[in-house]
Formats: structure tokens, C-alpha cells, sequence
């Protein structure tokens, strides 16, 4: 893939996640706006990190741990 095309995806993405987190109401918008932020940062590290070196996995490494730490998060807040 392309890099540019898979930057302008992860700004697009974190774009909408801004826009819906500054005008949201909605807690439960507000936190899936958040997890748009989180998506596109994960995308740019994956992105990153194949682009520049694709036999270490540092970026897609991170990027599960953020998914990981994200989903942990979501269910403690079902627990609430």
C-alpha cells in the first residue's frame, strides 16, 4: 500500500474523531470518538513501523498493546 493513502486515512479518521469528541454530548460518543483517535494512531504505527524497518515489529507491537489496554478499559467501564 501506499503510504500517503494510508496517511490520509489515519488523518481523516483522527479528524472525525476530534471533531465528534469536541462536539459530542454524548458520553458514549464521546468515548467511541476516542477510540477513532486510537484507531488512527494505530494505523500510523503500523504504518510507520513496516514502512521504515519491516523485520522489527516494535509498531505493531504497541498497536496491540493500545487495543489491548483500550479493551480492558471499555469492559471496566461495563463493570461501572
Amino acid at each position: 500500500m501506499i503510504l500517503e493513502h494510508v496517511l490520509v486515512l489515519s488523518a481523516y479518521l483522527f479528524s472525525i474523531g476530534i471533531y465528534g469528541l469536541i462536539t459530542s454530548r454524548n458520553m458514549v460518543r464521546a468515548l467511541m470518538c476516542l477510540e477513532l483517535i486510537l484507531d488512527a494512531v494505530n494505523i500510523n504505527f503500523v504504518t510507520f513501523s513496516d514502512f521504515f524497518d519491516n523485520r522489527q515489529l516494535k509498531g505493531d507491537i504497541f498497536s496491540i498493546f493500545v487495543i489491548a489496554i483500550a479493551s480492558i478499559t471499555a469492559r471496566s467501564r461495563e463493570k461501572l
